[in-house]
């Protein structure tokens, strides 16, 4: 994997580089101390994933996430911050960051999070998403199945929800009696017509418009996976 990392604090980036370069699966191919830096670092570098502190003086976090993501859609973003508030987290997935972390975040956790970005899948720190639900669902406006949003069907409704509980593609498949194609053809149709560019999207939408059944929540209680 190909991977810049974004901090203003020095010690913070260098020890980050540090990190990652013991792994033996990523490649740093640079390091930036603002989000200008490192919007111009992607466009001459094209890495796989950034990961990004949010707050920085000048361009933000959020504001190179956002521009990274429309100039160079291939790069993934990976938030590490300090930051879990419910602003700082909406804000982030809205920018199309496809995963959010905070910085109690251990090495394997990083690790794992900048796989689950290279493949676009979402992988949220698990105290970030159930604040991002929280958030989401105080917010959320009813809806009745004679009456969903963006042209949903029921049946695309129904794979939103489960997306939104957690559940894995292959989840879903079981829980619905169908084959991973068929849900994996739902899920194109639901990027499309919700205007989400990755999961996270995905998930912030579903929660917003109330697209929630809660008989859909997986068992347990870890991070949001892929």
């Amino acid at each position: 994997m190909r991977v810049v990392v974004a901090d203003d604090q020095t010690v913070v980036r260098d020890g980050l580089v540090a990190i990652l370069g013991q792994l033996d699966d990523v490649d740093v191919v640079g390091s930036a101390a603002g989000g200008a830096e490192a919007v111009s670092l992607v466009t001459e570098q094209d890495p796989d994933v950034v990961l990004m502190d949010l707050r920085m003086p000048g361009v933000d976090g959020i504001e190179a996430t956002r521009q990274i993501r429309r100039s160079c859609p291939n790069t993934q973003v990976v938030v590490l911050t300090t930051y879990a508030d419910d602003t700082s987290i909406l804000d982030a997935v809205s920018a199309g960051a496809v995963g959010y972390l905070t910085k109690s975040a251990n090495r394997n956790e990083i690790h794992r999070a900048l796989h689950a970005a290279c493949n676009g899948q979402a992988l949220l720190d698990s105290g970030v998403y159930d604040r991002l639900v929280a958030t989401a669902r105080a917010a959320a406006t009813p809806w009745a199945r004679t009456s969903l949003p963006d042209g949903l069907t029921d049946r695309e409704a129904e794979v939103l929800s489960l997306i939104a509980a957690g559940l894995s593609n292959k989840e879903i498949a079981q829980r619905l009696y169908v084959s991973e194609v068929t849900v994996k053809t739902h899920i194109n149709r639901i990027f499309a017509k919700t205007h989400s560019r990755d999961r996270g999207q995905v998930i912030a939408y579903a929660h917003r418009y109330g697209l929630i059944n809660p008989s859909s929540n997986p068992t347990d209680n870890g991070p949001a996976r892929p």
